[in-house]
């Protein structure tokens, strides 16, 4: 059956039947509706473009071009980037210091690789020893290797190279000629070894230990003990102001300077090195302050100026 496209005449209306004019009438209805879909269509797709209407689960899921998708945005519960360190300029660009924690947390269990003698170049010493312990049992391994930690940091934020001769990454050591190595090898500006002494109670205050002058075998300090008594005056003076530390009352006739031939880590350097026995554990009062991370970043501090100043920062 046929239909026309046009609606019947008025004259001929009352002769068509109802169900012909029901079914004109949805037959219009239908080609409106073809028509206006495609414009309601743009019309919805551009109120959500506009709106950012339809985040509901319940509605149509919202069209994007891919173009528009923003880059995530990281939960505040995730943890920040770690910022770069800064690009160092003048006096510090390309500059490498070497931090030594003193001993090992291991050491006191691997004793007898420990004591094996090595060449020193003047003579003979054990490889390296267990450090010491606060009264309640902190270890100086576990002392050093914090203010190590710590100084890093600061001198990074500083733009230098940093190398730590070891992080407790290794069971034992490293024996006193390796970590004198690794500075060596690092062409390190300056090199620290971070200790704090053992001595009796009473005795009290830091001090920092400077190569003597040594010739024999692979040592031959000449060329640093100049450089490393420099080093070792600014880091002194840091340290004391920053820390309110006192130079040791037992030894360097209150200079907080001990000059020594008989440490294998400065024999054998020939870079500018180090020593800073940051306090003495066995006293009470001293161990306090070992103890504390508040004291502990302040000591880290202090020994970072001194760097700094020495390499002309």
């Amino acid at each position: 059956m046929r239909y026309h496209d046009s609606p019947p005449s008025p004259e001929s209306a009352s002769s068509v039947s109802p169900d012909r004019r029901w079914f004109t009438r949805r037959s219009g209805l239908a080609v409106g509706a073809a028509v206006l879909a495609p414009t309601l269509l743009a019309g919805w797709v551009l109120v959500q473009l506009t709106t950012g209407a339809g985040a509901d689960d319940a509605r149509p899921p919202r069209i994007v071009m891919p173009a528009a998708v923003p880059s995530p945005t990281p939960s505040s519960s995730a943890a920040p980037a770690a910022p770069a360190a800064p690009q160092a300029k003048g006096p510090l660009a390309g500059k490498t210091v070497v931090i030594d924690p003193g001993h090992n947390t291991g050491n006191f269990k691997h004793t007898s690789e420990i004591d094996k003698k090595v060449d020193i170049g003047t003579n003979r010493k054990e490889c390296d020893t267990t450090g010491t312990t606060t009264n309640a049992g902190y270890m100086e391994a576990e002392f050093t290797l914090d203010v190590s930690r710590r100084l890093r940091t600061v001198l990074e934020a500083k733009g230098l190279k940093v190398v730590l001769t070891h992080e407790a990454d290794r069971a034992w050591g490293p024996c006193i000629d390796e970590r004198a190595r690794i500075g060596n090898e690092a062409a390190a500006d300056a090199v620290v070894s971070v200790h704090a002494d053992g001595v009796s109670s009473g005795n009290r205050g830091y001090h920092i230990i400077l190569p003597a002058k040594v010739k024999g075998g692979a040592a031959d300090t000449a060329k640093i003990v100049g450089p490393s008594r420099d080093l070792g005056e600014r880091i002194g003076s840091n340290f004391a102001r920053t820390t309110g530390s006192a130079p040791a009352n037992y030894l360097g006739s209150g200079t907080g300077l001990v000059v020594r031939d008989d440490l294998g880590g400065l024999n054998l350097s020939t870079r500018p090195k180090v020593f800073i026995e940051c306090g003495n554990m066995r006293d009470a009062k001293d161990a306090a302050l070992l103890t504390s991370p508040e004291w502990r970043q302040k000591a880290a501090q202090g020994i970072a100026d001194g760097i700094v100043g020495f390499l002309g920062g």
